[in-house]
């Protein structure tokens, strides 16, 4: 019956029947191309040979996929900075171990150059993988013969050694030809630790400045000593160039008789000696700071005309040893410590820093500052961390500070912080960090012998007084739905 109504209608109305066929053939013809893209597409995702292949797809953030995908320009030379980083505290990470199986960094398509013998260059696309991690998500491609397996920079790249990974991250730089002449250029490990009672404290820098490595240059040792609601000390030690020695593939550190060697095991002996200025006494340094695993922040170059970068290998530490002055020694077992490194060129650069314990957790928030401009700041980061690593990062708009402390300088008479605010909402994430300040020095930068940047060069700036504190820091808010809390010590800078 329906054949005959089917034709019986076509011969009815033939036009009709015909187009109505047409519409339904093309429909037809559509289908089947949209389930062919797809079954592409999935074969695709799961290639080796596609960037990032696997069951999930990490790039970075504002790539545009269509250009990817059409291969437009910039849509294969791209990077993700700081990959390591980002497998071990974040895709890789014990935090993660539930949901994730495996992850396989790659490098598909990148743009080299081979320099032949003859001095003629001629570009090249590389690619590179860790054959473990490849074969782990199942994306291990054929092998006609021999064998494929991690090399031994690639086993340093996936699971480094604790010297390795300082190594990596705190070794010294020379400066880039923009600053290559630029007195102003410094760079610095930087070590901070706090007594029990939390009454006494010590900054311990070992600073290469000057005109590096061709110039006027060297290096200093500086050691200031505080206590609570009593005077600050400051200690000296000032070297030629010739007795200053760095390397730009190790942390290792020797200013004079000061030394900074990173142990096999991570932990960094520190060793130094200096003279009080204006006065007799000797320091005598003898620490080793033992960082606590995966609290470290990678390190962050500041963009722009300032030339700067900065990394936190110790975020979080404990310092064993002790400190004398002349014959009085103060020793330490596992005391609260921390461990930063600067480098880059501070010429009327100024900023807000500070890092504390909080509980199980630990933070770190900053935000630096090009010479004085009439640009609005910048937000500030907020980087969280606990005992398995990388926990959030946010960006408060600023710092609410209450300046309710009065120091008296020579020459002036400072409002400082005694209590300062930071809030920031992230999506369903919220995070709050109260400051309360227990005591505070500061040091006017213009004069001879500041403690950061170029004296000559910081004349000019609107607030030239350094101030360091010392004080407590909690914090509250949620993540992941996870209610955040915790409260401790910590040290927090800014100026004035």
């Amino acid at each position: 019956m329906i054949e005959r109504l089917a034709i019986r209608n076509l011969a009815l109305r033939p036009w009709r029947s015909a187009f109505l066929l047409l519409g339904y053939s093309l429909g037809v013809a559509v289908m089947i191309v949209l389930l062919s893209i797809g079954e592409a597409l999935l074969a695709q995702a799961r290639n080796e040979k596609l960037v990032g292949g696997g069951d999930v797809t990490v790039l970075p953030e504002g790539i545009d996929i269509e250009v990817m995908k059409t291969g437009g320009l910039g849509g294969l030379f791209f990077s993700i900075d700081h990959a390591r980083f980002i497998d071990q505290q974040l895709l890789a990470a014990p935090r993660l171990a539930p949901q994730i199986a495996a992850v396989a960094p790659q490098i598909e398509g990148k743009l080299l150059y081979a320099r032949l013998p003859n001095g003629h260059e001629l570009p090249v696309l590389a690619s590179g993988e860790l054959p473990s991690r490849t074969a782990a998500v199942g994306a291990m491609p054929a092998i006609a013969a021999g064998s494929w397996s991690d090399d031994a920079r690639d086993v340093a790249w996936r699971d480094p050694s604790p010297r390795e990974l300082r190594d990596a991250i705190d070794h010294f730089h020379l400066p880039p030809d923009s600053a290559r002449r630029d007195p102003t250029w410094a760079e610095w490990h930087y070590f901070n630790v706090l007594s029990p009672d939390r009454q006494r404290w010590a900054f311990i820098s070992f600073i290469v400045a000057g005109q590096v490595p061709s110039g006027r240059w060297g290096g200093q040792v500086l050691v200031t000593t505080h206590e609570q609601g009593g005077a600050s000390r400051r200690f000296t030690a000032t070297v030629p160039a010739t007795g200053v020695g760095f390397s730009t593939n190790r942390a290792d550190l020797t200013i004079g008789d000061g030394t900074v060697r990173v142990l096999p095991d991570g932990r960094y002996a520190v060793h130094a000696r200096a003279r009080e200025d204006g006065g007799s006494s000797t320091i005598m340094v003898n620490l080793v700071i033992t960082p606590a695993p995966g609290a470290y922040f990678p390190g962050a170059p500041l963009s722009g005309e300032t030339v700067s970068g900065y990394v936190v290998p110790a975020l979080r530490a404990d310092a064993s040893g002790s400190i004398c002055i002349d014959a009085r020694c103060e020793t330490y077992e596992g005391a609260q410590a921390y461990h930063d490194h600067n480098w880059g060129v501070w010429r009327g650069v100024t900023w807000e820093w500070g890092a504390a314990r909080a509980g199980a957790y630990t933070v770190l928030y900053g935000r630096v500052q090009p010479a004085d401009t009439t640009t609005a700041s910048q937000p500030l980061f907020v980087y969280l961390v606990d005992s398995l690593g990388f926990v959030a990062l946010f960006r408060p708009h600023d710092i609410q500070y209450v300046d309710g402390r009065v120091l008296h300088v020579p020459g002036a008479t400072l409002h400082v912080p005694s209590s300062g605010t930071m809030v920031d909402v992230r999506g369903d994430d919220t995070l709050r960090i109260d400051l309360s300040i227990e005591d505070a020095t500061a040091t006017d930068t213009r004069q001879p012998g500041a403690e950061r940047g170029d004296a000559s060069a910081m004349r000019d700036l609107s607030r030239p007084y350094f101030v360091q504190m010392k004080g407590t820091a909690r914090i509250t808010g949620r993540i992941g739905g996870k209610r955040l809390a915790g409260s401790g010590a910590g040290f927090f800078e800014t100026y004035r």
